[in-house]
């Protein structure tokens, strides 16, 4: 029997790689061999890479080979250039090996991949790294409310049915319709994918995400046979039957574990985990009051602050009031996210709302406090909160910031036995259904 053969192809950014690496284990483990995929720039940061058996990797350069510049278009344009060169070399190479590739997988920003397949007479499938909601949104902005969505994105009263989907206000749309957005190549990047996914027959998309979240939106595009294939998380924090896999693998930051003994010295549910995930930059006025929020709470709180050292300081150390954030927290410029929201002392998960962050605290029973910052998280804060209702949206004051008693009123509602009582019980059944 000839093994099939997957490329994974992954956008060269954290929030891609992860989900991309633990599908490419999945392929592995049904007896697949995988050829993973991605810039040399990732590849050469990327820490603990998976050593396994049926797995290969196949870097290749962008033409940014020092770190790519991940919202600029030129970036973008030079990734499609080199990159179809490397997949189609790989495809000719694999077929002239007696290995011929059976699919290639992509995640979203690749949006030329479909495309390159179809002239290499290749099938694809694309990896959709956000809720399946998401993707509907996207589909019928470009089928039909575009117009609409752009004449009333700045009315707070406005209000949108979508088939399949909960009411949306201004608020939920992905970051990008908005007219702050900054990230117009973005959006053309989406409109290109859906319209290369409309050329398919019945396309194949793959959801990280679970049937019983999403049952609605998985089906509400019929052009499209989107399946869920997630949690992609390790196994050893879902089903168990791997308990060796205790890592994604493709960390483009180091960490350091001092913070897991702090964590198993706290008390169950009692502690804060803070984090706004790997591209979102907080100003450092709204650091100021997160700290504040927190230091108020008077909670043990493990916050991950991921900055550029600046005039020799190393991360963290820039924060104000480091000394009275050390009597009662820890702050860490990284961690292994997975395994600190499933340790038992968690009790609250105060998230930017990235897709990857959210499916893990879900996975991981932990109710959330959200502050979304961009593309799809309002979406994915409004599905927490108003679908799934797992937690609370923390709310902007009129300058724009989320002020430090929002931030503690937030908490003590999620963490208080009576108010919070009703999301943890809607958080620990998500955990249940998400580990099936």
């Amino acid at each position: 029997m000839v093994q099939l053969h997957f490329l994974v192809v992954s956008f060269p950014a954290q929030g891609h790689i992860n989900p991309s690496l633990q599908f490419a284990k999945r392929l592995i483990r049904i007896g697949a061999h995988v050829t993973f995929v991605t810039s040399n720039s990732a590849h050469r940061r990327m820490t603990n890479t998976p050593s396994l058996e049926g797995l290969t990797y196949a870097p290749f350069s962008d033409g940014c080979d020092d770190g790519p510049k991940l919202g600029d278009f030129h970036f973008i344009h030079e990734l499609k250039r080199h990159g179809s060169r490397a997949l189609t070399d790989l495809v000719v190479a694999a077929a002239n090996d007696h290995q011929k590739v059976t699919c290639i997988v992509y995640n979203f920003l690749l949006t030329w991949v479909p495309e390159l397949a179809r002239d290499l007479h290749v099938p694809s499938a694309l990896l959709w790294i956000q809720p399946a909601a998401v993707l509907d949104i996207y589909y019928y902005y470009f089928n039909g409310y575009e117009d609409v969505i752009d004449r009333n994105n700045n009315d707070p009263s406005f209000c949108l049915e979508l088939p399949g989907l909960p009411s949306l206000t201004c608020i939920d749309f992905p970051s990008f319709f908005l007219p702050s957005n900054t990230g117009l190549h973005v959006l053309s990047l989406f409109r290109e994918l859906i319209q290369n996914l409309e050329k398919e027959n019945k396309a194949r998309v793959l959801v990280n995400s679970f049937e019983a979240l999403e049952a609605e939106a998985l089906r509400s595009i019929d052009k499209f046979n989107m399946v869920a294939i997630g949690p992609l998380i390790p196994s050893a924090f879902l089903d168990g039957k791997d308990p060796s896999d205790t890592s994604f693998g493709g960390d483009l930051i180091s960490s350091s574990m001092d913070y897991m003994d702090w964590l198993n010295s706290k008390p169950e549910a009692s502690v804060v985990y803070v984090s706004f995930g790997t591209t979102s930059a907080l100003s450092k006025t709204q650091e100021k009051e997160i700290g504040r929020g927190l230091l108020e709470c008077r909670r043990p709180f493990l916050w991950v602050v991921k900055q550029p050292t600046e005039n020799g300081k190393e991360e963290g150390e820039i924060l104000e009031n480091m000394e009275e954030l050390k009597k009662y927290g820890m702050v860490v410029p990284w961690c292994s996210q997975v395994e600190v929201l499933c340790n038992p002392s968690i009790g609250c998960f105060v998230t930017h709302c990235g897709w990857n962050s959210t499916i893990e605290g879900l996975v991981a029973g932990v109710p959330m406090v959200t502050f979304p910052q961009w593309s799809d998280q309002p979406t994915n804060a409004k599905l927490i909160k108003d679908v799934w209702k797992t937690g609370l949206r923390l709310n902007l004051s009129e300058e724009g910031l989320v002020k430090g008693d929002e931030l503690k009123r937030c908490v003590e509602t999620v963490m208080e036995e009576e108010s919070g009582e009703e999301m943890r019980k809607n958080a620990k059944r998500w955990k249940e259904l998400a580990r099936g």
